[in-house]
This record gives C-alpha cells, sequence and structure tokens, in this order.
C-alpha cells in the first residue's frame, strides 16, 4: 500500500508547481525558482522520519552531491535548508526526460545509444569514486535525462564512503514490494535487489568499487535487454529467487540479434559473480565499452572524468646541472667553457664549423633509422673531440700516430681521434645512402626496396618498405539506398587490413575496418556522389589513400 504524499513546504523564493515523484523517506516536488528563473526539484525529507540518523544522511547526501556537481552527468544541487515546517531539503537541477526506467520499459535502448549512456554513466560513477564516495544504489530509476538528453545519475541517499561499513539494517525493494529483515538497529539502507552485486546479500556486507561496477553494468542490460538481467518470464521473480541467480551468477540470456557478443562479453564480465572477475574500476568498464563502440564503427564517447587525481611527473632529482650536460652533448658549442691553449683557439673555431656540418648532415638524413641518430660515434665524443680535434690535414697523419702513442699529457690519442672522424664521414655517407633508396623506392605503391647498403662497420641500413595502396576492383554497385566498393590490397602481408571513411561527409568522420575488402555504405540517396577513403592498415600504419566514388567521378 502507497503511503501518501506529503504537503508541499512553502519555500521562500520558490512556487509550487507539481510532484515529480516519491520514495521511502523524501519526496520530489518541481518548483519555479523566482531568482534566478528556473525550474527546480526540489527533495523534502518527510515528518514521520526526523530521526537524528535520518538527518544526518539526508544532510550527507547534500553534501556528497554538492561534491560532485560540476560532473556533466550527475545531477547538479544548487541549494540545501530546513523549511519553516521543520522539514530538511535541498534544491536540485530538473531532470525534464525520463528516467532509464521510464525509458527501457517503453521500448529497449538502440545498441549505440545504451554503449553512449553506458560510458557517460561509467565516467560519472568514477568520478564519484575518486572523489571516495560509493553509490551503491545505481539502477535505471536512478538515471535521469536532462534537457539535451544526457543521463544524470541521482539519488546518492544511501551512498557512502568507500570505505565506511554498511549499516547492518537492510531494506531490500523489488518491483515495489519491501521485504524488511532486521539484524540490528544501527541504521537502513535501501538495496534494490535486480540490481545488486552478490556480495550484499551477506551477513557482512562489504561493498568496494566493483560492487557499483556490477550494478551499472546490469544497468546497461536491462535496457537493451528490456527487463533485469536476473528475471525469468514466466517464472517467479520474487526477491529470493532473483537473489539466487544473482548468487549462482544465472544470467537470463539476451533474445537480442543485433547486440553484438563483445557487448555481451563486458557486460557478463561487469556482472561477475565473484567481485576479482570483473573490470577493477568503473573507469576500466567505460573503457571497454568504447572499444565496443569503435568496434561497431560509432563515434567514441568520451569518458568525462577529472584529471587532478593524476599524479605529476617525477621530475630527475638535482644533479648540479648534470642533466642538461647529457641534453646538449652534441651540440658543438658545449665545448666553449673548456679553456682552449693560444695554439689550439684557430683550431677551435674550425672544427666547430667542419665539425657542425656532417653531424646536422648525418642526423638529417638519417631521421629514419633511429641507430645512425642515436649510435654515431661523432655524436658520442662531439664534446670532447670539438676542443682538440685538427682540420682535415690530420688525417693524412694516420700511419704516424698508429706508430708512436700518443703523449702521456694528452687526453686522447691521435689515432682515436682519426678513427672517430673516419666513422663519422662513413656514417654521413651511408646514411645519406639510405635516404636515396627511400626516395627511388618509397613513392611507389609496392617496389621494392633497394638493396641494403653496408655501413663500413658491419652494420646495415634498414630501408623501409612502403605499403601498398589498395586498388578498386570493378565498379561500385548500388542496392536500394547501400552502395558497395571492392578493393584489394597488390601486396598484402598477414594481418593486414583495410581502413575507410566517409571522404565527403564531414560530420561522420569515424573510420572504419574491413579484412576482406568489402565495403558497403547505407544511406545513399542520390544527388551528390558517394565518396570513401581507403588505405591498407598494416600493424598501426596505413598506406596512402585511395578515393573511391559512386558514381564514379570522371
Amino acid at each position: 500500500m502507497r503511503r501518501p504524499t506529503s504537503t508541499p513546504p512553502e519555500l521562500p523564493g520558490y512556487n509550487y508547481v507539481r510532484l515529480l515523484g516519491s520514495g521511502g523517506f523524501s519526496d520530489v516536488f518541481l518548483y519555479d525558482q523566482q531568482l534566478p528563473r528556473r525550474r527546480v526539484a526540489v527533495k523534502v525529507l518527510l515528518l514521520d522520519e526526523l530521526t537524528p540518523a535520518n538527518r544526518a544522511a539526508f544532510t550527507a547526501e547534500a553534501n556528497l552531491m554538492a561534491q560532485l556537481s560540476a560532473h556533466p552527468y550527475i545531477v547538479t544541487i544548487y541549494h540545501a535548508d530546513v523549511a519553516s515546517d521543520d522539514r530538511p531539503y535541498f534544491v536540485m537541477e530538473y531532470c525534464s526526460g525520463p528516467s532509464l526506467a521510464e525509458r527501457y520499459k517503453q521500448a529497449p535502448l538502440q545498441v549505440a545509444d545504451a554503449l553512449r549512456t553506458g560510458v557517460r554513466l561509467s565516467s560519472a560513477v568514477h568520478t564519484a569514486h575518486l572523489a571516495g564516495i560509493l553509490h551503491r544504489d545505481i539502477k535505471p530509476a536512478n538515471v535521469l535525462a536532462n534537457d539535451y538528453g544526457w543521463p544524470a545519475l541521482t539519488d546518492f541517499g544511501i551512498s557512502s564512503a568507500v570505505d565506511d561499513a554498511l549499516p547492518a539494517h537492510t531494506t531490500t525493494l523489488t518491483g515495489g514490494i519491501a521485504d524488511t529483515s532486521t539484524s540490528g538497529t544501527s541504521g537502513q539502507v535501501g538495496l534494490s535487489v535486480p540490481w545488486s552485486p552478490p556480495e550484499m546479500f551477506e551477513d557482512d556486507p562489504d561493498p568496494d568499487v566493483r560492487s557499483d561496477v556490477f550494478s551499472l553494468a546490469a544497468t546497461i542490460w536491462t535496457v537493451l535487454a528490456g527487463q533485469t538481467p536476473f528475471e525469468v518470464k514466466g517464472r517467479s521473480n520474487g526477491t529470493l529467487d532473483l537473489i539466487g541467480r544473482i548468487e549462482r551468477g544465472a544470467i537470463t540470456p539476451m533474445d537480442r540479434t543485433d547486440v553484438p557478443r563483445s557487448l555481451i562479453a563486458v557486460l557478463q564480465k561487469g556482472m561477475a559473480t565473484e567481485r576479482e572477475d570483473r573490470f577493477a574500476s568503473a573507469l576500466d568498464f567505460g573503457r571497454a565499452l568504447q572499444r565496443v563502440e569503435m568496434e561497431l564503427g560509432y563515434a567514441r564517447t568520451e569518458l568525462e572524468v577529472p584529471n587532478l587525481h593524476l599524479d605529476a611527473p617525477e621530475r630527475p632529482a638535482d644533479t648540479g646541472g648534470a642533466d642538461e650536460t647529457l641534453v646538449r652533448q652534441v651540440a658543438t658549442i658545449d665545448a666553449q667553457p673548456v679553456a682552449p691553449s693560444s695554439a689550439d683557439e684557430t683550431r677551435v673555431r674550425s672544427t666547430t664549423t667542419i665539425d657542425a656540418q656532417p653531424t646536422a648532415a648525418a642526423a638529417a638524413a638519417s631521421a629514419p633509422p633511429a641507430s645512425f641518430a642515436t649510435r654515431s660515434p661523432v655524436q658520442e665524443h662531439a664534446p670532447e673531440e670539438t676542443v682538440v680535434r685538427p682540420r682535415g690535414p690530420v688525417a693524412q697523419e694516420e700511419p704516424a700516430a698508429t706508430a708512436e702513442p700518443a703523449a702521456p699529457q694528452e687526453p686522447r690519442s691521435r689515432r682515436g681521434l682519426v678513427t672517430g672522424i673516419v666513422l663519422g664521414v662513413v656514417a654521413a655517407v651511408v646514411a645519406a645512402a639510405v635516404v636515396v633508396g627511400i626516395v627511388l623506392t618509397g613513392g611507389e605503391p609496392g617496389a621494392a626496396p633497394s638493396a641494403t647498403p653496408s655501413t663500413g662497420g658491419g652494420g646495415e641500413a634498414i630501408v623501409p618498405t612502403a605499403i601498398p595502396i589498395p586498388v578498386l576492383t570493378g565498379t561500385p554497385t548500388l542496392d536500394r539506398t547501400t552502395v558497395t566498393f571492392t578493393v584489394e590490397n597488390p601486396d598484402p602481408e598477414d594481418a593486414d587490413q583495410f581502413m575507410w571513411q566517409l571522404n565527403n561527409r564531414p560530420d561522420l568522420p569515424q573510420r572504419h575496418t574491413s579484412a576482406d575488402g568489402v565495403i558497403a555504405v547505407d544511406g545513399y540517396t542520390g544527388g551528390a556522389p558517394l565518396c570513401i577513403d581507403v588505405m591498407v592498415l598494416r600493424k598501426g600504419k596505413t598506406s596512402d589513400v585511395l578515393i573511391a566514388c559512386y558514381p564514379p567521378v570522371g
């Protein structure tokens, strides 16, 4: 039997409009706020429930919602106070759209809509967890819709800090029927059985963030299936029946054929009986839903989570400037603080000019092969050799340098200097050869790379192989409103795929993949040509673009 609705309180600055809904301990009314002018929802605690514990819980709910009000998918709270008749109330954002419970009872949600809603709710729940708050009552009825159709999570009335223990007095609700079992008097907590995880039915419940993940996954399953996950049509679905199925993990199979198996797997993992088998966080659950979105070719829904919890990148310990020396050791100017002798001044200036040219050339020419950029002998010894390396004629003295050991007072042998110069010049020549090879072969699809040049030191230069451009086979066909393009890979490798996107539809920028080269584009209505960009996708990289149109252009 439903209780009578309480009388809406007289609130200064607000005009009562109508009743929005009733709960176990409160009523929610619609009011017109006078300044600033807007419609708001006012939640009012019942007079019969004005115990110190309920007052504290009501205040805690207002404070928790205030902490999370900045989130786009959590209902915003504007104000909290006590009415003239001594009833606590708080003023919230008015969400004019239907709740998820109202929507799925009219018709199950489409896959794209359910995925989008799931990702957005995941970001809201994860934000609450970052603030140290468990919701503990996530279900379709507690997800409202604002004027823009976005979901808005509400009803933090039984939420708690992540580390809090659940009160012993628990009220379980199923289909509006209350089944109360009392084992203590520490408080009351509403428990919505169809969406609750099995750990909430233990003698000593100990929920954590994965408990909210279970309820979130069960909510998304519900709006897709049109019924709760553990409900079986034609059989008894009372409280004890549902609890038994939840504890066994007996999820009722979904009879929709348009829901992909990957999405079913994500939801089943979220509702795993053992917490260790679920997603570790609501954020991980949301990312899994994002992957399904991308698999199906939908635009990815962003996860709106605060970045304030991210740890700042660790800075290296203060080494008194040693790190700067490591970063700048390739630059010849670092050698200038070393005071040269008067006899070496000319060689320092000329060497700075000569050394800069091969080093820069080698770096520019050898950008693709990382080994040339990081392991060149010239780069490794640049700070020392800039000061003492003589100009070109020294290379002619190599035999003498080989026969005579370096003088003890010299920091390096002449033979070492000559070797460094020779290796540096060879590296520059090899790098230039690599660039020539890339220019000659990289621009043509399917062209074989040139012979691998020798580095003179026993190594080999790596010449990247060009990814072939896909080829259109046959003429695109039209079947009612579906245009089908067929492309092939002229030089396929294992795991190659085709990636494509609409060329002349900037409002639909998402990319799709095809393994067999058959690309079907729905929704063609004639008029302007329908064009697509097609690329070969190989190991995370793509080829140049093939543009194909229907009807063919030109």
